[in-house]
């Protein structure tokens, strides 16, 4: 997880959250704290600024005290360049540093280079990671912007020379594509979002597309897979669903297995603040 002087969850109910990125504390909406009391009420007055939706992908932020257009957070080796957007995010998603943190280790602890595959790679984290850890990686996302981002994040943590590809495309299509190709992958990450557009005009939707996409992923790494990682935050989606959808997809026989469990995130008063699924497919040797 972050160290407490990068990131913190100070307090969550009401349907917010009360957070600190570095030095700034942000009140933003979060659907799961929706009829949970906040802890510490006495914390919230002191927010630098606060988001308010006004749409459904859309709001304003009034800020208590001038924000910098741009500041930065570390974890590890990454640097992680923080804004705010019109959507309430901020470039980071701090329940995916465990995720970030458990990548290394597989990389770490694997007896050969690998090649990892990053689908809706956001802004970076997990790319990065992978390549600090002597991955060779490829990072897919359908927004331009994002990807510019991610790569802002790369040069901030001191790793353009790193081997890394920075691909703007729908995730299907590309996995698709390197299927045809003939390009393999010893390991997969995806944080697929509920709803979302292709780089060209393409619709996803989680409930829809995602099994198809496992199915593909598991065949883009047949034969010389290493680990899947797979985040969702869709309401419906329990560990117990998420782990039956990838290892149908893999297909769990005696060379790997998948383990999920729920995501959160610990608030400074040890509440937790429930954060999505993740499951993880790894590989284990056949006796």
């Amino acid at each position: 997880m972050f160290d407490p002087d990068q990131y913190q969850l100070i307090d969550f109910g009401g349907g917010r959250r009360l957070e600190r990125f570095g030095s700034w504390r942000l009140d933003r909406p979060c659907p799961v704290a929706e009829g949970v009391e906040r802890g510490s009420p006495q914390a919230w007055p002191d927010a630098d600024a606060r988001f308010e939706r006004t749409g459904e992908n859309e709001g304003q932020w009034s800020a208590h005290r001038e924000l910098p257009e741009t500041w930065t957070i570390a974890h590890g080796p990454l640097a992680l360049e923080l804004k705010q957007t019109p959507a309430g995010h901020l470039g980071v998603f701090p329940e995916q540093a465990a995720n970030w943190d458990w990548i290394a280790q597989q990389l770490r602890a694997a007896d050969r280079p690998m090649t990892i595959l990053n689908l809706f790679g956001y802004t970076g984290g997990s790319t990065l990671i992978a390549a600090a850890a002597g991955a060779e990686a490829v990072h897919v996302d359908a927004a331009r912007n994002t990807v510019a981002w991610a790569r802002r994040n790369a040069e901030l943590s001191g790793m353009v020379d790193l081997p890394i590809r920075w691909i703007a495309e729908d995730a299907t299509k590309f996995v698709k594509r390197e299927l045809r190709r003939g390009n393999r992958y010893d390991a997969v990450v995806l944080d697929p979002p509920s709803y979302g557009h292709g780089a060209r005009g393409e619709v996803w939707r989680l409930s829809r597309h995602l099994p198809r996409l496992l199915e593909l992923c598991g065949q883009l790494t047949a034969g010389r897979r290493q680990f899947m990682l797979l985040t969702c935050h869709t309401p419906g989606y329990d560990p117990k669903r998420v782990r039956e959808m990838m290892a149908d997809a893999m297909g769990e026989t005696d060379r790997g297995s998948v383990e999920a469990r729920p995501l959160a995130i610990c608030s400074v008063a040890g509440r937790e603040m429930p954060s999505g699924v993740v499951a993880r497919w790894t590989s284990r040797p056949v006796e």
